[in-house]
């Protein structure tokens, strides 16, 4: 059988539009592959054949985002972008199956995948590693890679490559968030709220991985400003019965707050509590164990939802806050404890711009 599912691997040519992540995680699930059925062929080879454009962006902006920290923002990922860095520092890239070492690999395929070129093969991958080695730079196709004793290396974009990935992220990311208001919206009162701001329902995995973070224990109540059509509430009134949790778990109390008011009326209907309401306009409730929040990406607008739901913890009580990845480059730590989500999370909602999110704890 799992002769069978490489075929089907090398004949769709899956390598040429799969992730360097994706790539390995299929050839795990290759190891100990689904039955050999149609449905499950088309579970796990569909989404690349159906838009391998996306696969192959989305393999460049995993391997830039892993490099440098200012690929992970969507504000700064512009062509011709002033202080986007024209070399990445990668360490360990000259050790043997070192992590460095596969960046660079990645990075470089990732680059030509992109231009329509082939993949560097084994040998002229190390071919050119081995030059740099030795005479402490080689040449590739958008740049140059110089290496040094200690083992790191400098991957040097030229004009042509720098413009090829800033192409690349620019499609990826799409032009879907401006940086900040217009003068006319500068002027508006700073608890409005636009009704142009875009709606980014939280993914079923994305939601459950800021959940699990939160570490629950079961009779919390908790806060979901922009709770939207109520997707995480959605997941926290199922958190309770998960299936691999042996003990008997307290359900979590949950309200939620929505300013569009159809999609208030859809959380309501599922069974949620929900105020309409803008929830800058809110008055603080210091009762609150737990906020967990996706607020809207536009500019910085979070900023100020993230500050406002602070003032409705409890001492104890804890944030998580999914926010674009712009936030940790801008405000670093003060947002709290950062983690990334995997390039893509919020694809299936429209927009590819990178995310993460934050988890602030309150001083008991």
């Amino acid at each position: 059988m799992r002769s069978a599912w490489k075929h089907v691997y090398e004949g769709l040519d899956i390598a040429k539009i799969a992730s360097a992540k994706d790539r390995e995680q299929l050839e795990l699930k290759l190891t100990t592959p689904l039955p050999f059925t149609l449905e499950n062929l088309a579970e796990v080879f569909g989404a690349y054949l159906l838009d391998p454009r996306f696969h192959i962006l989305k393999g460049l902006a995993e391997c830039f985002c892993d490099l440098d920290p200012a690929y992970k923002s969507h504000s700064r990922v512009r062509i011709g972008v002033a202080g986007l860095p024209k070399r990445i520092i990668v360490n360990y890239a000259t050790g043997w199956n070192s992590w460095g070492r596969k960046r660079v690999e990645d990075t470089l395929n990732a680059l030509a995948v992109y231009r329509g070129e082939p993949r560097y093969n084994y040998r002229q991958f190390e071919d050119m590693l081995g030059e740099a080695k030795k005479r402490g730079e080689s040449d590739f196709n958008g740049g140059r890679i110089k290496a040094f004793q200690n083992g790191n290396a400098h991957l040097i974009f030229d004009k042509h490559g720098l413009l090829d990935i800033n192409r690349a992220l620019a499609e990826f990311y799409g032009e879907v968030l401006p940086d900040a208001p217009s003068e006319t919206e500068a002027r508006r009162p700073s608890t409005e709220v636009a009704r142009d701001l875009q709606f980014y329902p939280t993914p079923r995995k994305a939601a459950k991985t800021v959940i699990d973070a939160l570490h629950l224990s079961g009779g919390e109540t908790i806060l979901e400003p922009s709770c939207g059509d109520g997707q995480i509430m959605d997941m926290l009134a199922d958190w309770h019965n998960d299936p691999n949790e042996r003990r008997y778990r307290y359900p979590v109390i949950v309200t939620g707050v929505e300013y569009d008011a159809g999609r208030a009326a859809q959380a309501r209907a599922k069974g949620h509590h929900v105020m309409t309401a803008n929830f800058l306009q809110v008055a603080p409730d210091l009762r609150f164990d737990v906020v967990v929040m996706n607020p809207p990406f536009y500019g910085q607008h979070y900023k100020k939802h993230l500050d406002h739901a602070l003032k409705f913890l409890r001492p104890g009580g804890r944030l998580a806050c999914i926010l674009p990845a712009s936030a940790y480059y801008d405000h670093g730590n003060t947002v709290g404890e950062w983690h990334d989500l995997p390039v893509g999370s919020f694809s299936e909602s429209g927009t590819n711009i990178p995310t993460g999110f934050c988890i602030k704890h309150i001083p008991g």
